[in-house]
């Protein structure tokens, strides 16, 4: 989790400075892509949207309780991306994460 510059935002996009979990594989990182993928964060919760978002408590270095908007993914220019790592995510958070980001592109597993 790092810290990104998310401005400028049109509408409904997240915008302003804040926490983007990246989402890319480490293959893509280590082929020098010039982008990266994220999942902004935020405080605020909108009860319409919950189901999808998964929370991260505060630790380390993200100050607040925070929900991943898993249903906002977004492409950023590698130099939006400023301080971190902030935190990690424990292996329940990434299967819920990973849960929610299959559901949002419509593509669901058995279990």
């Amino acid at each position: 989790m790092w810290v990104a510059n998310l401005n400028p935002s049109r509408s409904a996009e997240a915008g302003k400075i804040r926490p983007v979990l990246i989402i890319q594989g480490d293959w893509l990182s280590e082929a020098q892509s010039r982008t990266v993928v994220v999942l902004p964060l935020t405080t605020g919760v909108r009860p319409e949207t919950e189901p999808l978002r998964v929370r991260i408590r505060s630790r380390d270095g993200l100050r607040e309780d925070s929900h991943v908007l898993v249903e906002q993914p977004r492409t950023l220019d590698r130099a939006r991306i400023g301080d971190g790592p902030l935190t990690e995510l424990s292996a329940d958070e990434i299967r819920q994460v990973e849960q929610s980001l299959l559901a949002v592109l419509g593509i669901f597993r058995e279990s």
